[in-house]
């Protein structure tokens, strides 16, 4: 396995710009909550740590992971002044087909909103096989992919700032 005894949250090899001048949405799955909590805390550090001003981050949960391409497609049409969206959430390989269905929705639903707006949607969502994976990449071994997300963020509205 390529992740194996990786921090995939380590950024030191990249330069990060600040996101002083910037507004973020986080979409947050309640589903999985003690996975998508530590997302979301991961995020909303990373966000303060690289100058985003708290009132400048916009926190929503909706229920589960099918429900943050919606949760991002009504909050960029409600808030204009929205920069940037991260999409947080954790779907669990189960028994059925619901895990493939889920994941393929979410993810074509996050980028059909990022270009109906023409705005970054980051997907932050977790799709694993145990919950000993999910937990890794909420803040485990391998790194915290709510850091990850809002570098993204921060990385692509400041491409889209200065392009």
């Amino acid at each position: 396995m390529s992740t194996q005894l990786k921090n995939l949250s380590d950024f030191s090899h990249t330069t990060v710009p600040s996101g002083a001048n910037y507004t973020f949405g986080i979409i947050v799955a309640e589903w999985n909550a003690a996975i998508t909590g530590a997302l979301y805390n991961g995020a909303l550090k990373t966000l303060l740590d690289h100058g985003v001003d708290e009132a400048n981050i916009v926190s929503i949960p909706v229920p589960g992971s099918f429900e943050l391409t919606s949760g991002a497609d009504i909050l960029l049409s409600k808030r204009k002044d929205i920069d940037a969206v991260i999409c947080l959430g954790c779907v669990i390989q189960g028994d059925t087909k619901h895990f493939d269905f889920i994941c393929d929705a979410v993810a074509q639903g996050v980028t059909n909103v990022s270009i109906k707006y023409s705005k970054p949607v980051i997907f932050g969502v977790l799709t694993t096989n145990n919950l000993e994976q999910a937990q890794d990449r909420a803040g485990g071994k391998h790194g915290n992919k709510g850091d990850e997300a809002a570098i993204t963020a921060i990385k692509m509205v400041d491409f889209s700032a200065n392009i």
